[in-house]
């Protein structure tokens, strides 16, 4: 009787709960996950590293700063398509006029596309430390064939699925960080006390670092995907037609969703600074050059195993061809619903071809002009820092729109900020405009 009790109490424990819970929680995560997976694309990974290497621990404090900023502004844009049922850039033709959207979708895709092309550069560099005899035309090309067939013949929630064991690699960067360690309590100060260095160096760098995490093509793939949440609970017929009605509960998991999603993408960048901080920098390696420098970073967490210089190689190539085949296709779908959403198109990665093709030919032409962007002599890592950089400068005046939008009570009526989110959300852009600003001065004091 005793051991039947014990039994019954053990099948009621918190823990055994909390693991039976763990399947559910991860089937109800949707667009903030993928957000925040994909945020960690081949462009944050170059950069947190760059950071890590030049300037050691010193940026770590801007993982802990930036989770509340990029939860505050995909929540906004998140609630802003779960309760209009609308695309960002219809909204913004909506509530201003097109003549605004114009040249916001224009800037959009030029910053995306450029960032599919470091994207997919990076992609073949890392191919290419593995496999030397490979050109870079064949993986340019053999990437962006694979991404374009994927999008267009599996449905993107299935093709995700697959990608995020890939995306797992990322971990490596937190195991690596754990034994290149270092002091506890400066990587502790390091984290929670801002250190600012007054260079172009480093002016240059927090620009990227914001612009890659706080990017342009996040903002109009949450919007649109939670609106296209809600054609795929039959909420609506279409994207921007009609509104669709949202209960609390569906809030509530969209704000989980966001959570969850962005607080992985930040502790993967607070990785990634303190394995290349430890890693490179202490070994005087400040600017990375290659893929092969980038790869060194790995090093540590295989250092007793025979060849270690080529597993990290494959550990860092999985990484970056990982968060590519996810990033990727977020940037040119962001790109494709900010198209449609502005002449009115059918749009939607759940329909078919024939049913949204000015949609998918919009992600057709992005990708395949990025791939022509890789053709240039740039090198794949400093072009990857430069998307970041472009990326910042782009956000700026798209984020002064979302801030109105989810202000705006005909929209979301009484769903609309709250003073910490207005607090956040401004302060955010103030930020990003100072530091735009501060850049630009700093970049032509040094020409």
């Amino acid at each position: 009787m005793v051991e039947r009790k014990n039994v019954k109490k053990n099948s009621n424990s918190p823990f055994r709960k909390f693991f039976e819970s763990i399947p559910s929680t991860l089937k109800s995560l949707g667009p903030g996950l993928i957000t925040g997976a994909s945020d960690d694309d081949p462009s944050g990974i170059a950069t947190y590293s760059q950071a890590g290497a030049k300037f050691g621990l010193g940026m770590l404090w801007m993982a802990l700063y930036l989770l509340p900023m990029i939860i505050v502004i995909q929540e906004m844009c998140a609630r802003i398509g779960l309760l209009s049922g609308n695309g960002l850039a219809a909204l913004i033709k909506n509530k201003y006029s097109i003549r605004i959207v114009y040249p916001i979708s224009s800037l959009l895709i030029i910053a995306n596309t450029i960032n599919i092309g470091a994207d997919i550069g990076a992609m073949s560099a890392s191919i290419k430390i593995l496999f030397p005899q490979i050109p870079l035309v064949v993986t340019s090309l053999l990437f962006s064939g694979i991404i374009i067939a994927s999008e267009i013949m599996i449905p993107y929630d299935k093709y995700v699925t697959v990608l995020k064991y890939l995306v797992l690699s990322l971990f490596a960067y937190v195991i690596t960080a754990i034994i290149v360690g270092g002091n506890a309590e400066e990587i502790f100060l390091a984290t929670i006390v801002p250190h600012i260095s007054f260079t172009s160096e480093f002016a240059v760098m927090f620009v990227a670092v914001i612009g890659t995490t706080i990017s342009p093509y996040l903002l109009f793939w949450q919007t649109s995907e939670e609106a296209e949440e809600d054609v795929a609970k039959h909420k609506i017929r279409e994207i921007g037609r009609g509104r669709p009605n949202v209960t609390r509960k569906e809030i509530k998991l969209m704000k989980r969703d966001i959570w969850t999603g962005l607080f992985f993408s930040l502790f993967i960048m607070w990785s990634i600074i303190i394995t290349s901080a430890g890693s490179l920098y202490t070994n005087g390696v400040n600017n990375i050059q290659s893929a092969d420098e980038a790869a060194l970073a790995l090093e540590p967490l295989v250092k007793t195993f025979p060849h270690a210089g080529q597993i990290a190689k494959v550990i860092f190539a999985l990484g970056i061809i990982g968060t590519g085949l996810l990033a990727i296709p977020v940037l040119a779908a962001s790109s494709a619903f900010a198209v449609s959403d502005t002449f009115g198109w059918k749009e939607g990665l759940e329909k078919k071809f024939r049913q949204a093709k000015s949609f998918y030919l919009i992600i057709i032409a992005s990708t395949l002009v990025g791939v022509f962007i890789t053709f240039s002599n740039l090198n794949p890592i400093q072009a990857l820092i430069l998307a970041a950089v472009i990326n910042a400068v782009v956000t700026v005046p798209i984020l002064f729109l979302v801030m109105r939008i989810a202000n705006d009570k005909k929209i979301l009526k009484d769903k609309t900020n709250s003073r910490y989110s207005n607090i956040v959300g401004w302060a955010t852009f103030a930020i990003m405009s100072i530091a735009v600003v501060i850049m630009a001065f700093s970049l032509g004091n040094v020409l």
